[in-house]
């Protein structure tokens, strides 16, 4: 039954991708799960709920890379803005490797119902991320000063978008693009990487 269901939902992103959010059909998800559109109701209410899964499914996996990463806290100590890098640069490549999630994942997060989702969601699986983000507010307290929703939001998403963008074509898939995106993300960023022992060591007297 598991497999089913999540061969229903990765036909539904790739649906996504082939006809857009509203575009895609229940025909056309089921045509590509090789099922019949009664099968795929027997474990998804709706289309709606059917999108929110999808999204969750990406999201979880999307997750687990801070779950792997052999990340060294000293690290931020020595090279903060190389610290930074060595956590976006899997969550970049993640999604240049999956275009049909990054696709659907850009158009759902960008959708009319996206927000109501997003009210209601359970995202405690990127639990491993958020105390990686602890502990840089810890070690940075400067960091403290930036709104936090409003930096990992433009960083997150802002991340998916230009993953969208080589996957579709429009940039290539080359260092370049990968280091010019990392800049481009994280300008302004270092003013705020400084430890208070730093800030102080810098303070007229």
């Amino acid at each position: 039954m598991e497999d089913t269901r999540t061969r229903i939902i990765i036909a539904a992103i790739k649906a996504v991708r082939l006809y857009g959010l509203e575009g895609a059909r229940i025909q056309n998800i089921s045509e590509l799960a090789e099922l019949s559109p009664g099968a795929l109701y027997r474990y998804f209410d709706s289309k709606e709920q059917l999108m929110a899964e999808c999204f969750t499914y990406v999201d979880k996996q999307a997750a687990e890379i801070f779950d792997h990463l052999d990340f060294n806290p000293l690290f931020m100590l020595t090279d903060p803005m190389g610290a930074v890098k060595s956590l976006w640069l899997p969550y970049f490549r993640f999604w240049v490797a999956r275009p049909d999630e990054t696709v659907f994942y850009h158009r759902f997060r960008d959708s009319a119902s996206f927000p109501q989702y997003d009210k209601c969601r359970d995202a405690s699986y990127f639990n491993t991320f958020a105390n990686v983000v602890r502990i840089f507010l810890k070690v940075f307290p400067p960091l403290k000063k930036i709104n936090q929703d409003l930096l990992w939001h433009h960083v997150l998403t802002s991340t998916v978008m230009y993953a969208k963008y080589v996957v579709e074509g429009s940039l290539p898939n080359t260092q370049e693009t990968e280091d010019t995106i990392f800049q481009f993300l994280t300008v302004g960023l270092s003013g705020y990487l400084k430890t208070e022992t730093h800030k102080k060591r810098n303070t007229p007297s």
